[in-house]
């Protein structure tokens, strides 16, 4: 077993050298080759636009004295566009309208998986794709029934139809299916299970010739060309304190994804893998500027694995891409405090707040939860006060609390009426006034999206375009038109 973890981890390390060795390269990659891919690979970091690349970028080169593949290799070498994301009903789209009209070409409301206003279901990208002959995959930080990859798959009416969109991926029968939400595979009299159907899906996939991974240490032992994996009842925790033993890195299921949509099958067109970080708009709407920083690194990382992908299979297309922006992300420079504007009392983000951020050990969705848990028990507000003291302590060293945020923590009062995640988002406004990575909002934004592409067929992302060309230009691909 130890041999094989290391056999693993030597691919992954691999996999950031030889894309790394890209940075010098004088040519673009793949450019040159045939403009319809055989495989393409769809990498979604949810809620990011070129403000959040940004931050990667910037913290990415000071911190771990690494460069930022995303801007470094995809969008200098290859091509870029801007990308309109409203709904059908809305200006502000959530991610199932944003992934439902990047997946079917058409326009839905919030809330509808692949669903359009009238009742219709248009051919979904994963559907196409597979009747066109190529294989599938789907890859997601988030339960697997969330709703990008769903979106990308198969239908629903309401994204919250959990049970039913995992009923359908057994139909469609994607050959990857990895990432979290074991709950709704399995029956409520297992432990964790949420199905009242009473079926255990996990098994119904098993019969149909997937192997099961639910760990780690399974990743080194793929046998099939089919998988499922779940490593969650939910959502797999943020980067900022996920447990290795538990639960695969993004790279890791990228790198196992990859080598099971390798082994050859018949037919032999090539594959489309669409592969997530959701919790990157999870950050977002927490304002969690630790988290966002540490799941970009970690989506980086699977970037430059797609990139050695491509080397060594340069009929390959990569697109870095999201559904919508999260939280209105905007470093900026300020005041220290509400004393008079000087040099003395000017705020800027550099190396020392990067430094402050890099310290701390906890999610602010995990400090909320834990705090209200703490709330939950009847603590009382010096009880909550010495709660909240032990807290940024242990897990936020450096942090100021002003008092006028820490009465709002402590007697669980309000922060604006666009800050729905509490008492995340005042703790985050704490970490903006001592930092400057301040958040507009703790929703979703109508930014125009950032589509990176590299290889065949990237020329087709150019300019300013809405999110349902996305669908058509990678239908014409896949159909090699």
């Amino acid at each position: 077993m130890f041999y094989k973890l290391a056999i693993m981890k030597f691919r992954v390390i691999a996999g950031l050298f030889f894309a790394l060795a890209l940075l010098n390269s004088p040519i673009g990659l793949a450019q040159t080759q045939k403009q319809h891919p055989e495989n393409i690979i769809i990498l979604f970091a949810d809620g990011t636009t070129s403000s959040q690349y940004e931050f990667g970028r910037y913290s990415s080169q000071l911190l771990r004295q690494q460069p930022f593949a995303i801007t470094d290799v995809v969008m200098t070498k290859g091509n870029f566009q801007l990308m309109k994301t409203e709904s059908a009903n809305y200006f502000v789209t959530d991610s199932a309208a944003a992934a439902s009209a990047m997946s079917t070409g058409q326009k839905v409301n919030n809330g509808a998986i692949s669903v359009t206003p009238d009742g219709k279901s248009p051919v979904t990208l994963m559907k196409y794709a597979k009747a066109s002959g190529k294989r599938i995959g789907l890859i997601s930080t988030a339960p697997v029934y969330d709703a990008s990859p769903a979106a990308f798959s198969v239908h629903a009416k309401s994204r919250r139809d959990s049970e039913s969109i995992v009923n359908q991926y057994l139909q469609l029968e994607p050959d990857v299916l990895m990432g979290g939400g074991a709950d709704f595979f399995l029956p409520t009299t297992i432990k964790g299970g949420k199905r009242l159907d009473g079926k255990n899906i996990i098994q119904a996939f098993q019969d149909r010739g997937f192997q099961y991974i639910d760990s780690s240490d399974d990743l080194s032992n793929l046998s099939k060309p089919k998988v499922l994996g779940l490593f969650a009842n939910e959502d797999i925790d943020y980067e900022i304190e996920r447990n290795p033993k538990e639960a695969p890195s993004l790279s890791q299921m990228l790198d196992i994804g990859l080598r099971a949509l390798e082994q050859k099958t018949s037919p032999n067109k090539g594959f489309v893998l669409f592969i997530e970080n959701e919790n990157t708009d999870s950050a977002g709407h927490n304002n969690d500027v630790a988290s966002l920083m540490r799941d970009l690194w970690a989506f980086d990382d699977a970037v430059k694995i797609a990139l050695d992908f491509q080397r060594r299979n340069p009929n390959t297309l990569i697109i870095v891409t999201g559904d919508h922006e999260t939280g209105g992300f905007s470093p900026t420079y300020g005041r220290k405090n509400l004393g008079p504007a000087g040099n003395a009392n000017y705020l800027n983000v550099d190396m020392e707040q990067l430094k402050l951020i890099e310290q701390f050990k906890m999610s602010l969705n995990e400090f909320s939860m834990q705090f209200k848990a703490k709330i939950k028990q009847g603590a009382s507000k010096a009880e909550l006060n010495d709660f909240l003291n032990t807290l940024l302590a242990e897990n936020f060293p450096g942090l100021n609390l002003d008092e006028d945020l820490r009465e709002k923590i402590t007697g669980q009062g309000q922060l604006y009426p666009n800050s729905n995640y509490l008492p995340a988002n005042i703790l985050g406004l704490a970490i903006a006034r001592q930092t400057g990575f301040y958040w507009g909002t703790s929703g979703h934004t109508p930014s125009p999206i950032t589509v990176a592409a590299i290889g065949p067929g990237s020329n087709m992302f150019k300019g300013y375009d809405d999110n349902t060309s996305f669908a058509l230009k990678l239908r014409r691909l896949i159909a090699g038109k």
